[in-house]
């Protein structure tokens, strides 16, 4: 199972229209949500869909007391995904927060293509009352080359023209790849787009052997979203958040001190061929106990 092959999450934050949830920037108009992100039902699907369990995942992140769910893109592709998903979250009170999703934005070939599909997705989103789309650029093997960059900065444009319409937040998602290399890819995306939103995961940065601290701090007037998830010293991921060595309460204090405010989702993810020893939502529960722990949310 390759992770980085597909989008994992999510995606950027609003709040009200494309304001940035800084708080010491612009002061938030609600609470800040915590959601629950999907891959951990959907890794086991063909296409990474978790479409037929959707009723059990909106079930599960109920009972373990999220706020919301991040659906991956494929999820939002069906005819009736939007009037199935809305009868859940009427049936569960869980909300919809947004989709992640992704493609190869850097190639030129398939651009229109790109920019139709996530166009689509965002309006899905939209149509859900969701607020953000995290996207992935694409992982090309090699470092893209100059061109390759300018249609993904570009592509990443009219995407983003299509968010602004819906009130919809792409933001910028992060595997290792984007942020390998010294933050090359990442680096040469946001030289030509430095106004672009940031939804990091932090598991993925220290995966990338990114100094996580750093990162919050030369970015923090770009981040409205992140993911969270654990990993033991050997970097492989535990069942639930708090089992392994990340350092929450130190996250949670640096991000007051830079005055995000911004919406966070659990990504559970797990090793290759491994068989869980407790249900996914009791994990879940267990994550979102962590989370409001440390976070307060």
């Amino acid at each position: 199972m390759n992770r980085r092959d597909f989008l994992g999450a999510t995606t950027g934050a609003l709040a009200l229209v494309q304001q940035p949830l800084l708080a010491g920037r612009m002061p938030l108009a609600r609470k800040p949500v915590v959601g629950a992100h999907v891959w951990v039902f959907s890794s086991d699907k063909p296409r990474y869909d978790c479409s037929p369990v959707l009723d059990q995942v909106f079930a599960d992140v109920k009972y373990a007391g999220f706020d919301a769910i991040e659906l991956m893109g494929v999820a939002l592709e069906h005819d009736d995904a939007v009037s199935k998903i809305g009868d859940l979250i009427q049936q569960t009170g869980v909300s919809v927060i947004g989709a992640s999703h992704g493609q190869n934005l850097w190639d030129k070939k398939k651009q229109a293509e790109n920019v139709d599909n996530a166009g689509k997705i965002i309006e899905r989103i939209a149509q859900l009352k969701g607020r953000v789309l995290g996207l992935s650029v694409g992982d090309a093997r090699r470092k893209k080359t100059p061109e390759e960059f300018n249609v993904q900065a570009d592509t990443l444009r009219q995407i983003d023209a299509i968010g602004k319409q819906y009130k919809v937040v792409p933001n910028l998602h992060n595997h290792t790849y984007e942020v390998a290399d010294g933050i090359f890819d990442l680096q040469n995306t946001l030289q030509r787009i430095p106004d672009h939103k940031l939804g990091p995961d932090l598991d993925w940065l220290f995966q990338a052997k990114v100094d996580v601290p750093t990162f919050l701090k030369t970015y923090a007037d770009k981040i409205v979203y992140m993911h969270l998830r654990d990993h033991l010293w050997t970097g492989v991921w535990p069942e639930a958040v708090g089992e392994g060595i990340m350092d929450f309460g130190a996250i949670s204090r640096q991000l007051k001190q830079l005055g995000f405010a911004g919406d966070m989702t659990v990504e559970l993810a797990f090793p290759a061929g491994f068989t869980p020893t407790r249900p996914i939502r009791e994990s879940l529960k267990m994550s979102r106990q962590v989370v409001r722990k440390h976070f307060g949310v």
